[in-house]
């Protein structure tokens, strides 16, 4: 029995803006649009789609993980996850079925450890700032207000 080694998704997840990013193995990060994906929603590839899958389908390819799926044709692996996810998350569904699903999403990049995993980030919204926008996610309070409540 072997033991030791690396084990997939051990140690810190990868950083993009890490100091050392020097080393020939290490895949660059793609950068993917904080805008999303712009263009036609392609075709279904699978047999009967229902207002559900249609309505899941045409959100997904609006995400920015879809410049890359375009990119990559992976149109049959995004059918697959939609139809599976609409399916994981009815009442009684098998909890192999939920655990699939969750593989899938991190493989096509739709979860954060998947989009590490990828090497994708999403580009910062430039014009929000521009405009004054607040950006979207918890702030953090400085350094200088934590030590004033000491």
């Amino acid at each position: 029995m072997a033991s030791g080694g690396a084990r997939v998704r051990s140690g810190p997840p990868a950083d993009p803006n890490a100091l050392r990013r020097d080393r020939k193995d290490d895949a660059e990060w793609v950068t993917l649009p904080a805008e999303g994906r712009k263009g036609r929603t392609p075709k279904w590839p699978l047999a009967e789609l229902s207002a559900e899958e249609k309505a899941l389908w045409a959100r997904l390819w609006r995400k920015p993980q879809a410049v890359q799926w375009e990119r990559l044709d992976l149109v049959l692996e995004v059918a697959a996850y939609v139809r599976a996810y609409l399916e994981s998350t009815s009442p009684g569904a098998a909890a192999g079925l939920k655990t699939a699903v969750l593989r899938q999403a991190a493989e096509l990049g739709l979860s954060t450890v998947g989009m590490g995993q990828l090497r994708w980030k999403i580009a910062v919204d430039e014009v929000a700032q521009r405009r004054g926008e607040k950006p979207s996610g918890p702030k953090r309070p400085s350094m200088k207000s934590r030590l004033e409540a000491v």
